[in-house]
């Protein structure tokens, strides 16, 4: 087997990895992750190897100038496509053609003064430079974007390291030996082809599991918090306070009901729209004033829950009455005279409680206390009857 099988074998590789993030693109609707990117930069790249297997010699002409633009600009797309991945919105068919125009240029510039040597140079040199880049972005990475996907991104870091140092050692052998270095039954374009080979198989499906693995991580965000408020669902409320009380270091935890007063009147006279951004502004303030590690849950409707975790009486009592007064004094944007509406709540303190399984109890306690506080008045804080009122 020689260079030239293992190339044409590389472009079919190419174009099969190519129509599969094609269809994944377009399962994925709206919000396609890069795959459709990425699906770009394999056609490019398997079109450049194509050019590259029908092309013949290393020579001077517009198809080796188309496939040394197409070969420099499918690392380019697939640095965009993962950048899109990141969720950075970010243009990609005016970099690309901005790109693919000054490479072309830089081409032609170098071929007219210092010949197809140096052009196939500049090719090898251009290339090593770029996957150095990705390397260092990626390991980057591993301490600020994609913290969570460090052991991938150290992987890629390695893999992409490989074919920077195969291109630098081809951008050394070009200037040392010319043209010859590229023959296609050389040992040296064996190897390159062959690891080329290599990451066309292990990368693409990688790329693949990263993006099964965002959609399972968003399925699972969408399973446990609320869509519009971003807060906990009762699912996930459920889930935390299991895992808090799964330490053996775990205190006792305080429930507290928030119920915003008269919500009904705030609908009808401003409309569900401004309802909506009172239950998101709500939302904000009940995650601002809890403590780090406490959860925050909404019910349903205008009813929301915050489970101070690891507090005694005092520091639930504190909770409420610091989340009453941040609603109290809060103005809600929205109204149809452009004045801000405001609001205030109603807090249900349940008796501290140490286990998950005392939910469902701790629960009806502070709907009670939340009960005694509309009927006393509303914009006050109510405890359960086993504590004494605040």
């Amino acid at each position: 087997m020689n260079a030239t099988v293992i190339l044409g074998m590389l472009c079919v590789h190419l174009m099969c990895f190519c129509l599969m993030f094609l269809l994944i693109s377009i399962r994925l609707n709206d919000r396609k992750m890069g795959t459709d990117v990425f699906a770009a930069g394999h056609l490019l790249l398997g079109l450049a190897y194509c050019l590259q297997l029908v092309g013949g010699a290393p020579e001077w002409g517009v198809m080796s100038v188309v496939n040394h633009t197409l070969t420099f600009c499918s690392p380019v797309v697939y640095v965009l496509g993962a950048i899109r991945f990141f969720d950075r919105p970010i243009p990609v068919w005016g970099p690309l053609l901005t790109v693919a125009g000054l490479y072309t240029m830089a081409q032609v510039l170098v071929q007219a003064a210092l010949g197809t040597e140096a052009r196939h140079a500049l090719l090898a040199c251009a290339c090593a430079v770029l996957f150095f880049g990705m390397v260092v972005a990626l390991l980057y990475g591993v301490r600020t974007f994609a913290r969570d996907l460090r052991v991938e991104m150290i992987l890629f870091a390695v893999l992409i390291g490989g074919i920077c140092v195969l291109n630098a050692a081809k951008f050394m052998m070009i200037l040392d030996g010319g043209l010859q270095t590229l023959d296609m039954n050389s040992r040296f374009q064996m190897v390159f082809y062959l690891y080329m080979s290599f990451l066309g198989t292990v990368l693409p499906p990688a790329a693949v599991w990263l993006v099964l693995s965002r959609l399972v991580d968003q399925l699972r965000v969408l399973a446990l918090n609320d869509p519009l408020t971003g807060l906990l669902n009762r699912r996930g409320l459920m889930e935390g306070l299991a895992a808090h009380f799964r330490s053996r270091t775990a205190g006792p935890a305080h429930l507290l009901i928030v119920d915003i007063d008269h919500f009904k009147r705030i609908n009808d006279t401003h409309g569900h729209q401004v309802g909506d951004v009172v239950l998101c502004r709500v939302a904000e303030i009940l995650k601002s004033v809890a403590r780090q590690g406490d959860l925050a849950c909404r019910l349903g409707g205008e009813e929301f829950v915050v489970i101070a975790l690891n507090a005694d009486c005092g520091g639930g009592a504190h909770l409420a009455e610091r989340v009453r007064e941040a609603v109290a004094f809060s103005q809600m944007p929205g109204g149809d005279s452009h004045e801000p509406v405001r609001c205030t709540v109603t807090i249900g303190v349940s008796t501290s409680f140490t286990s998950a399984e005392a939910l469902d109890e701790v629960l009806r306690q502070a709907d009670a206390a939340l009960y005694r506080g509309k009927t006393s008045g509303r914009n006050r804080v109510e405890w359960a009857p086993a504590v004494p009122a605040i």
